[in-house]
């Protein structure tokens, strides 16, 4: 009986760009049923790979981190770790649907078909000189798209013109004494030109009690924790989160009437997890990076660069999206 066929991804950040990889997974296990897939990941997203039910095992890597401590023995101790882990297995085909030259560079250390985006199409061209199989993936479309059609190059099946599928479940939270029916409030992210007002926030929080429905807001920094103990000053019977694992807060926003957040990457895991999702984008173009869900009745995309989106916008958006 000939071995079952191996597959090894590379796509290490951010957290949306990793769930945006998610339905290549989906896509190659309905091309290639006995296909046994593993992925290379930073350490701080991992447990995003690990929701999928087609994803065999996930090496971590902590690119972030070494950086910040080249010169400890112990960061190229962990370099030379993987490095082993990764040419301890013979695959069949390695894709890289990162495009960088940090990921190229991972990748080209598993032994297998190396396969990545030509000059013309990858973040990084320079990233194309480690691919042995070089092909051509369209710009201009949606970063899901772009994923799901190089994997499609790469191991030869039809570009899917479905609608994605993240194929990710997450089981019910551990007791945190959640409300009966509560909004995920996602307000946090990498930059601050992505953020929604905080005035906007409480007005959006007293608005929804009106519905009965609660604020809940999520936090992964001092910073963040803060900023949603500010909101929630100005909101009755807001709750503000402790802090939690991805796995734990996929659980969360698998439970909640629906999502609201700014461009961040909880925002694509909500709508990866086929929950009703208000996006709402201040400094970036949706278009290419919005949220893009198997549904598209269910999510809506608010604003682009330099718009600040009204509050009464989204909870029509609101209203929109959790009508069906």
């Amino acid at each position: 009986m000939p071995p079952m066929p191996r597959l090894l991804m590379i796509k290490t950040t951010s957290l949306g760009d990793v769930i945006h990889n998610l339905p290549v997974i989906t896509d190659v296990k309905a091309a290639f049923p006995d296909m046994q897939i593993d992925w290379v990941v930073e350490e701080s997203f991992a447990d995003i790979p690990r929701l999928h039910p087609g994803v065999n095992r996930v090496f971590t890597v902590a690119v972030r981190r070494w950086r910040r401590h080249l010169l400890q023995a112990s960061t190229w101790q962990e370099i030379r770790d993987i490095r082993r882990q990764l040419r301890s297995h013979n695959y069949d085909h390695v894709i890289d649907t990162q495009g960088l030259l940090k990921s190229a560079l991972i990748g080209s250390q598993a032994r297998g078909i190396f396969h990545g985006q030509d000059g013309a199409s990858a973040r990084e061209p320079w990233a194309a000189l480690f691919y042995q199989q070089r092909h051509p993936v369209a710009r201009g479309q949606h970063a899901v798209a772009r994923n799901r059609e190089l994997a499609a190059r790469a191991l030869g099946y039809a570009i899917p013109s479905s609608p994605p599928d993240y194929g990710i479940h997450a089981t019910a939270p551990a007791t945190l004494g959640l409300p009966s029916r509560y909004i995920a409030g996602l307000h946090a992210t990498s930059r601050d030109a992505k953020l929604w007002p905080e005035n906007h926030w409480s007005r959006l929080g007293n608005a929804l009690l009106e519905q009965d429905l609660k604020l809940l807001l999520p936090w992964g920094s001092a910073g963040e924790e803060s900023r949603a103990r500010r909101i929630a000053d100005t909101v009755p019977g807001c709750v503000v989160l402790p802090r939690l694992p991805l796995s734990q807060l996929a659980a969360v926003l698998s439970n909640s009437y629906a999502a609201i957040g700014v461009d961040t990457g909880l925002v694509h895991l909500a709508a990866a997890l086929d929950l009703p999702t208000v996006a709402i984008y201040t400094d970036t173009d949706p278009e290419l990076t919005g949220v893009l869900a198997h549904d598209q009745h269910k999510i809506r995309n608010l604003g682009g660069q330099g718009q600040v989106p009204p509050v009464d916008a989204v909870l029509e958006a609101l209203a929109q999206v959790t009508a069906r």
